[in-house]
């Protein structure tokens, strides 16, 4: 299984706009790129992908900028691979054979588990306040 980098990027740029989260300031797609080593052209599209998706909001004009549409805590690393990736895991749908149908439930169980997981890992979790600061799970 392979995290893409529009997951990885999506959640480091989420994490920028938690620590700028009960602030008035809104998040700009310079700074986001800078901050998070984003190249620009591809944040442009995370971010559209995360405000269709309801993570984020957007104000356009000169004092305009991103910023979450809900608090980091309500923000679940699932949230951000569903709107970003769709499943968790996704199944081949091939579950022909002699062993094909308990490898579908095998798989199911193992997506499972990582929703779990994923459901329980919220933005505020992996959004460090300080560039000394390190979390680990």
């Amino acid at each position: 299984m392979k995290i893409s980098a529009k997951v990885d990027y999506a959640c480091r740029v989420l994490a920028e706009l938690a620590r700028l989260h009960g602030t008035a300031n809104l998040a700009q797609i310079d700074h986001l790129a800078r901050v998070e080593a984003v190249p620009a052209n591809f944040l442009a599209q995370i971010l559209s992908e995360l405000r269709n998706g309801g993570l984020i909001t957007s104000r356009r004009g000169i004092a305009g900028g991103y910023a979450l549409a809900r608090p980091p805590d309500q923000i679940s690393l699932y949230d951000i691979v569903v709107v970003i990736e769709g499943d968790i895991l996704e199944l081949s749908g091939n579950h022909q054979g002699r062993t094909g149908r308990r490898m579908k439930q095998i798989w199911l169980e193992v997506r499972g588990a990582l929703e779990d997981k994923a459901r329980a890992i919220t933005v505020d979790m992996f959004a460090t306040r300080t560039p000394e600061e390190m979390y680990y799970i």
